[in-house]
This record gives structure tokens, sequence and C-alpha cells, in this order.
């Protein structure tokens, strides 16, 4: 054999027991969903008098300043996040306890703390010390703690996932430990970890709602003042509706700009010098004590 079996191949009534559990569970999802809408349909939520407040253009201003200020939040917050994140696992990886220690307790910290709880000391809290704080700096500030230190997680794992002699061959050229970890480990670490950097920022953008606790207007709260007004029928679940979408297509657009990003990320000339500069036999990625490098410097 040449390698241990890890799964093995179902049979033929593994593999009909496989099909009755999807059936069963698309079954039951799908008489959810109708069940939902036979509610929505039966108490009226469809009809022209709850949708009314749509037709006025005032309305549809306050919804797109709302999501706006929504964007600000995240663009702000993804930024920051991204920034603490990479200096906190770089920290992380430091061969010096005296940084290493120290930016350990502070990530553990920041990822301890819920988000909502950071807003409302930023937000309630430093005005009782004399210290006051925008509700969107607060709603930034507590996104880019939280996100940063779990970022920071992720980017740290990326690069310890690595095997070794990437930054064995890295070494072998001459590079230093900042170069080996800006062109040899970070560019890997980044591309293979993309799926879950993208997955935290989309949760980053979805905590924007949080902000409405602390009266930041962002849509979570327009949607509840405008689903509570009574002048155009409260319509709370058509106003849950259309802020559901937006969510949902910002989403979907976030997640489109990361994989143009990430083919970009691959096509760059400086991931693709390193790649020309160093080339890892295979069977280096055991990371045994012989592992064979071939490390080849262009002149």
């Amino acid at each position: 054999m040449s390698g241990s079996v890890l799964y093995d191949v179902p049979g033929p009534r593994a593999i009909a027991r496989n099909r009755i559990i999807g059936v069963i569970t698309i079954l039951v999802v799908v008489a959810v969903i109708a069940f939902f809408i036979w509610r929505l349909i039966a108490t009226g939520q469809f009809s022209a008098q709850k949708w009314i407040g749509f037709t006025y253009t005032r309305i549809w201003e306050q919804i797109a300043m709302a999501t706006v200020r929504t964007v600000a939040a995240f663009a702000a917050a993804a930024v920051g996040a991204l920034a603490l994140g990479f200096i906190l696992a770089i920290g992380r990886l430091s061969d010096h306890a005296w940084v290493r220690w120290p930016v350990t307790v502070v990530t553990e910290f920041l990822r301890a703390v819920p988000v909502l709880v950071m807003m409302f000391l930023l937000y309630y809290g430093l005005p009782v010390m004399g210290v006051e704080i925008p509700s969107y700096w607060a709603v930034v500030i507590a996104l880019v703690a939280y996100n940063g230190s779990v970022l920071a997680e992720v980017i740290r794992a990326g690069v310890e996932s690595l095997p070794r002699g990437q930054s064995e061959a890295g070494y072998s050229i001459g590079l230093r430990k900042a170069g080996v970890m800006q062109l040899v480990l970070l560019p890997q670490a980044i591309r293979a970890m993309m799926p879950v950097i993208i997955s935290q920022l989309v949760v980053t953008l979805k905590d924007t709602a949080l902000g409405f606790i602390i009266t930041y207007e962002e849509l979570l709260l327009l949607a509840k003042q405008l689903g509570a007004a009574t002048t155009i029928g409260r319509p709370i679940v058509q106003m849950t509706m259309v802020v559901a979408v937006i969510y949902i297509g910002m989403c979907l657009l976030l997640s489109l700009v990361a994989r143009m990003a990430e083919k970009r990320m691959s096509r760059s000339p400086k991931v693709q010098g390193a790649a020309r500069h160093l080339d890892v036999n295979p069977r280096t990625h055991d990371g045994g004590t012989d592992t064979e490098l071939i490390a080849q410097q262009r002149l």
C-alpha cells in the first residue's frame, strides 16, 4: 500500500442511506420554506397596502443613506481588522518571547470580549470618564479589535501550517526572517486561508448591524424605525425583507471582489518571482529532518 486509507468508499447500502437522508433533508427544508411563505400570504404581508411605503422616494433615499453608513463602517473596520490581524500575527510568530507573549495576551483578550460589550464600553463607558466618542467610531473600533484578533489567529495558523521546507529554502538563499515571511510564507498562507479570511470579513459586515443598539444609523436601525411607522402601515416584515436582500447582495459582492483579488494575487509578479527562486522538492512536505531541498537563486 502506498499510504493509509483515511476514507472508505461507501457501499450500496450506505449510498442508499445517504440518498434517503438527503431527500428527507431537502423535503424538510422545502416544507419549512413553504410554511413560512404560506403564513406571509395568509397574514397579508404581500398585499399592496403593506408595501405602499416603498412607493415613496424618501423611503428609498433613507435606505440608500443607511446602506452607505453600513458600508462606511464595514470598509473602515475591514481595513483596520486586516492591518491589526497582520500586526498581531507577526507578533505571535516572533522569535522573541518579550514580543510574543504580550501580543498573545492582547490577542486572546480581544477575542474573548464580545463585540457588543466593546461597543457598550466605548459608547457608554468612556463618557463616564470624560471621553466622548461618536457611535460610528465605537462600531468601527469594536469591530477592528475583535475581527483583527480573529484574523491574527487565521493568518498565524496559515503560516504555521506550511511545510518547514518552505522557510528553510528561503533561509538557504540568504533571506532573513522578514524576507522569508514577506516573500515566501505570507503569500502562501494568505492564499491558503483566503476562504476563512473572506468568511470573517462577511461576519464583520453583518456585525455592523449591532451598531443599532448604540444608535448608529445603519440599516437595521432604519428598518426598526420605519417598520414601526404607523403612517406607512408598520411594515416591519417588509423592511426586514428589504434589508435582508441588501445584506445578501453586499455579502455576495464582497465574495466576488475577494475572488478577483485572489486571482490577481496568484498572478502577482512578487509571488511568481518567489516561486521561481524557491523550488521545494515535494518530498520535503513531511517536515522531517532528512529534508531534501533544492534552492535556486537567480543571479
